[in-house]
C-alpha cells in the first residue's frame, strides 16, 4: 500500500514538472521540447526556436533571452535584433533600427546613420506585409541588399513645400513615401540622401526617415515629421521555414524531417524557400514535435462545430447526436433534429398545405379571369373602334413602309411611360398629345382622342385610310393608330420645333421668325390645305385651321397637324351639316349662323391664321380691349379705317416688304368675308402666296388686279371695305355671348 501511495505521488510530482515546463500556452498543447523554456518575457519560444543548444532543431533556430531586461527581452541569435512574436505559421515580428538623416538650418548634416540587418538562411522578409516607408519634405532614399543569390535596390521619394500640405494617412509621395519590395530578400540597407539638405523647409522639418516596417503598424501623420526623432525601431515580419529543399526531398531523410507529428502535413510555403509543417484537420499543436498535434474537443467550442441539439467528439473530428425522440442530421445547416411527427400534427400539417394549395389556385384563377376579361374588353374596344373595318381595308390595299399600321396598346403605354404626365406634348379639345419612344427607337407623337361616336366608325376609319396616304411634305404623317383601348390612339411622327403659333407669341422666337420665313409657312399650310380641298379622294375639311395646328421643323418647314375634327366630304356633295366644332377665333361666323360645314370654312380659319402672322396677336385674347378681342374683326376695322400699318407686327415691317405685306392683308381680308361664296378656294389663294414667295426669290413683284386698292392702302386714301355702292359691311364679335353678330344685308 505504502509503495504504491508512493508511486502515485511520484508520477503526479513528474506530471506537474512536465506541465510547468513544457505544455502550451493555448489549449494545453505543448510548445517547446520537454524539459525546455518555452516563453522568455512576453514571447512564447515554440519549438524549432528554443534558448539552449537541446531545445531548438538546429542553431539558425537559436534565441537569446536576455533577463537583465524587465520583463525578459528576445533576440534573434546574438544579434541586436529584437523579437516580438514567434508564429507556429511560419512568421516572426522583429524591431528594426530607423534610419534617419538630420541637417542644420545652413544645411550641414548634423545627424545620420544607415541600419541594415542580416537574416539568416532560413529567414526572408515578408513582401506583402512589409513597405519601406520614407518619410520627410525633402529627401530619396534607397533601400538594397540581396534577394535569393542577387542584388537589388529600390528607392522612393518624399517631397513637400508646407506642413499645410500634408494629409493624415496618405503615403503617396507628399511628406510620405511607400513601396512595396521583392520576394525572397534576406538583407535590407537603407540610405536616405537630400536634394536640398532641407534649407527651404528647415522650419517645420529638418530630418528625413526611412524604415521597413509592418504595413499595418505604421499610419502616416504630418507629426512623424517631429515624433520620429524619439523612435529608435518598428515592427517588421520576415518568414521562415524549414531547410531549403521541398516537401519530398525532406521526407527522403526521416531522421532530419521536422514534422515530427503523427498529425501533420508539410507544405511549401508562399514566399521564400524550404519547408513548413501544420497540423491536420482537426488537430491542434506543435507539428514540430512527436505528438505535438492532439484532438481538438470541438464540441466545447460551439464556433467549431455545426451541432443543434448534442455533440459528441471522435479522434480528429466530431459528430452530431439527436436525443431520443428526434431525427435528423443533428446540424445547423441540415436538417437538424426534428421531434417525432404525431398523428394530430400531421392532419393539421396536411390541412394547412391543403388550404394554401386551394388559396393559390383561387388567386391564380382570380388572374386567369381578369387577364381574359382584359382580353375580352380590349378585343370589344378594338370593334367598337372599328378595328375589322380598318384591317379589312388595309388587306385591300397594297401595302408599303409608309401604309399606317395597327399598334397594340401595351406597345403604346411603354412608348410614353403609361401615359405619364410629364410626356404630354399638346392638348386640345380633341384630345392630349403625348411624346413617345417605340421600340425601334423612332420618336412619335401619339394623341389621346376624345370619345368616338360609334355612329361615326366607318367615317373615321376612312379618315384613318385617307390621311394614311396622303403623302404631302407639308403633313404630319400619321404613322398608325391604336384601336384596342376605349378612345382611339393616333401615331403621328415628331415634329421637333413646336408650334407656328409658339413662335408667333414669343417675344424671342418671334424676332428670328422673319416676313420671308412667315411667307414661306403662310405658303406651304395654304398649299396643304388646297391640296385637302381639291386634290385629295375624297376631299377632306380639316374643321380646326389654326396656328397651334401648324407645326414647325428644324428647318422651319410647316407641317399641318390634328385632323381629329376633319371630315371627309362625298364626291356628290359641297358641304355637310354638323355640329358645330372648332376653335373660338377661327370659327368660320357662317358656319356658326347655318351649321353648314364647307371648304370656305377652311378658309376663313386660315385667313386668321395670316392676320396671326401679319400681327403677331393672338386669335383671341380678353386681355385686350373690348375691340380688340377678336383679331380678325379688330383687323378688318383697321382695314376700313386705313391703318394697317398700325396693326402690323413690328418684326416684319420694312420698306423693302410693303407692297408683300398689303398683298397679303388684302388677302386676308378676302378670306374673311362673312359669306363664303365671296371667300377665294384655298387652290386660288394658294397660288397667290406661292406666287409672292416665288417673285421674292426673283426680286420680282407680281402684278395685281386691283392695283388702285393697294395703291389706296399705301395712301391711306381707300377704304378697304366699300363694297361699289357706298355701303360697306361689317363683322364684330360679342363678348359675353361667344358668338358672331352677322350682317343683315348678307354683303362684305
Amino acid at each position: 500500500m505504502g509503495l504504491h501511495l508512493l508511486q502515485a505521488q511520484l508520477l503526479v510530482a513528474i506530471l506537474f514538472v512536465f506541465a510547468s515546463t513544457s505544455v502550451s500556452t493555448s489549449g494545453n498543447f505543448p510548445l517547446a521540447k520537454q524539459n525546455c523554456v518555452d516563453r522568455c518575457g512576453n514571447v512564447s519560444i515554440p519549438f524549432p526556436f528554443g534558448t539552449t543548444e537541446y531545445c531548438y532543431l538546429n542553431r539558425s533556430f537559436f534565441v537569446t533571452c536576455n533577463e537583465t531586461y524587465h520583463p525578459p527581452k528576445a533576440f534573434l541569435q546574438n544579434t541586436s535584433i529584437e523579437i516580438t512574436n514567434i508564429s507556429l505559421k511560419g512568421q516572426l515580428r522583429l524591431l528594426q533600427f530607423i534610419a534617419k538623416d538630420c541637417y542644420s538650418q545652413n544645411g550641414t548634416k548634423v545627424f545620420y546613420n544607415n541600419p541594415w540587418i542580416y537574416l539568416p538562411v532560413y529567414l526572408t522578409v515578408n513582401n506583402t506585409s512589409n513597405k519601406f516607408t520614407v518619410v520627410g519634405c525633402d529627401t530619396y532614399a534607397f533601400v538594397y541588399g540581396r534577394r535569393i543569390n542577387r542584388n537589388y535596390q529600390i528607392g522612393c521619394t518624399a517631397m513637400c513645400d508646407y506642413e499645410d500640405d500634408l494629409t493624415d494617412g496618405s503615403c503617396s509621395g507628399l511628406g510620405c513615401c511607400q513601396t512595396s519590395i521583392p520576394e525572397d530578400v534576406w538583407r535590407v540597407e537603407v540610405r536616405l540622401k537630400s536634394y536640398e539638405n532641407y534649407k527651404k523647409v528647415w522650419n517645420f522639418n529638418n530630418c528625413s526617415y526611412g524604415f521597413l516596417v509592418e504595413e499595418s503598424a505604421f499610419r502616416f501623420s504630418p507629426r512623424n515629421l517631429s515624433s520620429l526623432r524619439n523612435v529608435e525601431k518598428l515592427s517588421m515580419v520576415v518568414d521562415w521555414a524549414i531547410g531549403n529543399g521541398t516537401c519530398e526531398e525532406a521526407r527522403k531523410n526521416m531522421s532530419s524531417y521536422a514534422c515530427k507529428s503523427t498529425n501533420s502535413q508539410c507544405y511549401k510555403p508562399d514566399n521564400g524557400y524550404g519547408y513548413r509543417c501544420l497540423c491536420s484537420e482537426g488537430y491542434q499543436g506543435n507539428p514540430y514535435l512527436p505528438y505535438g498535434c492532439q484532438d481538438i474537443d470541438e464540441c466545447k467550442d460551439p464556433s467549431l462545430n455545426k451541432c443543434e441539439k448534442h455533440c459528441e467528439n471522435t479522434v480528429g473530428s466530431y459528430q452530431c447526436v439527436c436525443p431520443k425522440g428526434y431525427h435528423g442530421d443533428g446540424k445547423k445547416d441540415g436538417k437538424g433534429c426534428i421531434r417525432g411527427q404525431s398523428l394530430v400534427f400531421k392532419l393539421v400539417t396536411g390541412i394547412a398545405l391543403g388550404i394554401i394549395v386551394l388559396m393559390l389556385a383561387a388567386c391564380w384563377l382570380y388572374f386567369e379571369l381578369k387577364r381574359r376579361k382584359l382580353v375580352r374588353m380590349k378585343h370589344k374596344f378594338f370593334l367598337q373602334n372599328g378595328g375589322l373595318l380598318l384591317q379589312e381595308k388595309l388587306t385591300r390595299r397594297d401595302t408599303s413602309p409608309d401604309m399606317a399600321r395597327i399598334f397594340n396598346s401595351a406597345e403604346l403605354k411603354k412608348a410614353t411611360n403609361n401615359f405619364h404626365d410629364s410626356r404630354i406634348i399638346g392638348q386640345g379639345g380633341f384630345g392630349t398629345v403625348y411624346k413617345g419612344f417605340l421600340s425601334d427607337n423612332r420618336i412619335v407623337s401619339i394623341k389621346k382622342s376624345k370619345q368616338v361616336n360609334p355612329n361615326q366608325v366607318e367615317q373615321f376609319i376612312n379618315e384613318v385610310i385617307v390621311l394614311s396616304q396622303i403623302n404631302h411634305r407639308n403633313v404630319v404623317r400619321l404613322l398608325g393608330c391604336c384601336l384596342d383601348t376605349k378612345v382611339p390612339l393616333l401615331v403621328y411622327e415628331f415634329i421637333n420645333n413646336g408650334t407656328l403659333f409658339e413662335h408667333i407669341n414669343n417675344k424671342t422666337k418671334a424676332r428670328a421668325l422673319s416676313w420671308d420665313k412667315r411667307l414661306t409657312v403662310a405658303a406651304e399650310a395654304a398649299g396643304v390645305l388646297a391640296y385637302l380641298h381639291s386634290a385629295a379622294s375624297p376631299p377632306i375639311i380639316h374643321r380646326d385651321v389654326k396656328s397651334a395646328n401648324i407645326l414647325l421643323d428644324a428647318s422651319f418647314t410647316a407641317k399641318v397637324s390634328d385632323f381629329g375634327a376633319s371630315r371627309l366630304v362625298p364626291l356628290d356633295r359641297t358641304q355637310l351639316s354638323t355640329m358645330v366644332q372648332g376653335t373660338f377665333g377661327y370659327l368660320d361666323p357662317e358656319y356658326m349662323q347655318t351649321h353648314q360645314l364647307t371648304e370656305k370654312s377652311d378658309v376663313y380659319s386660315f385667313g386668321v391664321v395670316l392676320v396671326e402672322l401679319l400681327t403677331g396677336k393672338k386669335a383671341l385674347s380678353y386681355d385686350r380691349p373690348e375691340e380688340e378681342i377678336n383679331l380678325a374683326s379688330y383687323f378688318l376695322s383697321t382695314l376700313k379705317q386705313n391703318q394697317l400699318f398700325q396693326v402690323l407686327d413690328d418684326n416684319i415691317v420694312c420698306e423693302e416688304n410693303n407692297k408683300e405685306l398689303i398683298l397679303v392683308s388684302m388677302l386676308a381680308k378676302r378670306c374673311l368675308y362673312v359669306r363664303g361664296e365671296d371667300r377665294p378656294s384655298m387652290k386660288k389663294v394658294a397660288m397667290e402666296l406661292e406666287g409672292l414667295s416665288l417673285s421674292k426669290k426673283h426680286s420680282k413683284m407680281p402684278t395685281e388686279p386691283n392695283a388702285p386698292e393697294m395703291e389706296s392702302l399705301l395712301g391711306e386714301k381707300f377704304n378697304v371695305f366699300s363694297n361699289g355702292e357706298g355701303n360697306s359691311t361689317s363683322i364684330g364679335y360679342d363678348s359675353t355671348r361667344d358668338h358672331f353678330f352677322l350682317p343683315s344685308s348678307g354683303g362684305r
